[in-house]
Order: C-alpha cells, then structure tokens, then sequence
C-alpha cells in the first residue's frame, strides 16, 4: 500500500472507532456537559467532523460545498484563527443541532473526505495536515470515553458504559526501584518517519543526577494508606494552593471513590464496584500525587527522567503526572497559521503528564508523547510513579 492507501485506511479506521465508542450511549447522554471541561458526546462528534472541514476541504477540495453554513460557529473549539465559536462552558445548551443532524454531517464529511483522497491530488502538506486530524481525533475519542464516565459517574444512578471496558488492569508484579545512572540523556521525538506533534519536537540533551524510579503505578491499596493516615489533613504535605483546593472543594478522596457504609467502591465504565487494592490508583489530580509523593518521602519524576527510563518499566494504563512544567523544547517554533494554535499557546500553568492510559486509543501513544493538563484536573485517567 502507498502512504496515502495507508493514511485513508487509518482515516476511515479512526472514524469508525469514534462511532463504536458512542454506542452504548442513550440519546440523552449525548447533549450533557456538568461541567466546563467535559464536553457532550455530540460536541466531539461535530468537531471531529469540523477539523476535516475546516483544514482539508474547505482549502483544497475544489467546489467544497459546506454542509451548513452555521457549524463552524458551532463546533470550532478554540482556533482564533478560524473565527467566532461557542462559548465553550455553552456546549451544553446547544439541544440543535439534534444528535442525527449531528451524525449526518459527520458521514457527510466523511464520504467528502473519501472521495478528495480517491482523487489522487494529494500533496505532503495535506497528507500531513490529515495525520494531524486522524490523530487529533483520537485525543477527542480519550476524551469520549472519559466525559462519557464523568457524565454517567455524576448521575445519581451511577448507571454502567458497557461490561467490556477493562478500566482496572493490575500490575502484577513486585514493586521495585530502577537505579539510573546520572548522565546526559537525549529527550525528543527522533523517528521523521513516524508521527508526533510539534511539542517532541526539538530533540535535545539533558543533564540527570542519579535517580531511581518505580517499576510499577502506586496502587489503590497504597493511596488508601495515605487516606488512612490523614493525608488529606496534613497541611505539611501539599502546596499552598493544593491545600486551598482540597479545602474549598472538600476533597478527600480520589474522584470516582465512594465509602458506602464503610466500605470502599469506585465508579468504573461498567458501574460501580468495590475498590480493586490491587489496581493502580487513578483519576487523581497533580495536588493528590505530589501530596502523595511527599508523604511517602518520594518525589514525581521529571518528564525527563520519565522519558530516559521508560523502557525498564511497563507503561500505558494511566497518564502519570511529572514534575515538569510544560514548556517548549529548545528551537520549538509554532507552525503557521490555525494549527500553531493546537500546542504552544497553552504552554503555561500546566504540568507533563507521560504514558498514555486505558481511553487512549490504539497508534496514538509513544514514549515521546507529551500530554498536559491543568494541576487540579482528575477527569482522565490520572496516576503516579514515585521517584527517589
């Protein structure tokens, strides 16, 4: 197969993928947003949708007719490139258009978007903006999965996904440290003929102290401990602002942990269940996992670190917070135009996370893989490797 077979081919792949997560899901579901950083299902269908359009074929498909002249107002997320959108706290109200509209303008792009790649004018500038907009919607089908759980672990009724989500995948070996020694290590993407986004980009050294690192996630059972131990009322074990957060939000456990008469239960994408101890802890923020980290007298790992070790332990089942702030690599220069706005505009007051977790979807993740978030952001699937 030529390149283009192969990118058509992941193209209609990841399309599909999308559908399939939506499945399980009652028309209800699909227009709920509880809060500003959950957006509804139909949302991420629509924008998925409109990626495609507004970067492929709008610009290069000649006569590119638009399927409704509105819904770039409406599923633009935060390009100031590309126009007015929605307020993004206001994707919630938008009960029209209906989820059906929603999927025929998706299958509209879709058919589109078969038909220019069928045609054989293909330049590398397009072949490269279409792997931006495959892989940026299968970030969007993580993001599926994990506002879906918030969605439905936020209803009273804590109603189950689906039985088939493996959420809980248990580290079945002994704890142990790996021993790296100090040194300089190279840190970046370094394969040009795989993908990345522009923020591995920048391939550099760096110098490292000796360190050791986990093998293994800290565990449900662990994090417990901490719980026990009065973790959360020891001002001496979070930062400033952490502590503010704990206490302003009457936080006291991990989200999606319940203590019913005694007994711990955490929501899963199958319902609610009684605490796996054996599964490694998730859904914390940065706050928790430094706590934790301190009360443990460890530390996180730099993204550095991470990056120089991560092929002396198994990695994947849960983004791990760092200690690393997320910034440019030395050279990094924002691409031109809408898509210099999809990394470097948000490198400020947000921390590394590496790995990649149980919702990231299949050829998305690498060892380079640099994701971010807010420090009080716990909505993915969030965890910890300790450091010493």
């Amino acid at each position: 197969m030529t390149e283009t077979q192969n990118l058509v081919s992941l193209f209609r792949e990841t399309r599909e993928h999308t559908e399939t997560i939506c499945k399980p899901l009652e028309i209800e579901d699909y227009v709920v947003q509880p809060i500003v950083d959950v957006s509804p299902p139909k949302w991420h269908l629509g924008h998925t949708s409109w990626f495609f359009e507004e970067f492929i074929l709008k610009p290069h498909k000649p006569n590119y007719k638009l399927f409704h002249k509105d819904f770039a107002f409406v599923f633009n997320s935060y390009y100031e490139t590309v126009g007015k959108r929605v307020v993004r706290n206001n994707r919630g109200n938008l009960t029209r258009p209906s989820v059906a509209k929603v999927y025929d303008y998706r299958h509209y792009v879709t058919s589109e978007l078969k038909e220019f790649l069928n045609t054989g004018k293909i330049t590398s500038e397009i072949e490269k903006t279409l792997l931006i907009g495959i892989h940026h919607e299968k970030q969007h089908q993580e993001l599926l999965l994990t506002d879906i759980k918030y969605i439905l672990g936020n209803n009273p009724l804590l109603p189950k996904y689906n039985n088939s989500f493996t959420e809980n995948p248990v580290q079945d070996f002994e704890q142990e440290w790996i021993t790296v020694s100090e040194g300089i290590y190279e840190i970046g993407h370094n394969d040009p003929e795989a993908f990345c986004y522009d923020n591995e980009l920048g391939r550099h050294k760096v110098y490292l102290h000796d360190f050791e690192i986990s093998n293994k996630l800290v565990t449900n059972a662990e994090y417990l401990d901490f719980i026990k131990a009065g973790g959360y009322k020891d001002h001496n074990l979070w930062h400033a602002e952490a502590w503010d957060w704990v206490n302003q939000n009457n936080i006291s456990q991990p989200q999606y942990w319940h203590n019913i008469d005694g007994e711990w239960y955490q929501y899963t994408l199958n319902g609610l269940q009684e605490l796996d101890l054996n599964a490694p802890v998730t859904h914390i923020s940065y706050y928790e996992a430094f706590a934790f980290a301190q009360w443990k007298g460890c530390r996180l790992p730099t993204e550095f670190e991470w990056e120089a070790a991560q092929d002396q332990f198994k990695w994947g089942s849960r983004w791990e917070w760092t200690e690393s702030a997320y910034l440019p690599y030395p050279g990094y220069k924002k691409a031109p135009g809408a898509i210099g706005e999809y990394n470097g505009k948000f490198m400020v007051n947000q921390k590394v996370l590496r790995g990649g977790s149980v919702a990231t979807s299949p050829k998305h993740t690498r060892p380079t893989y640099r994701n971010f978030f807010q420090t009080n952001l716990r909505w993915q699937f969030t965890g910890l490797r300790l450091a010493r």
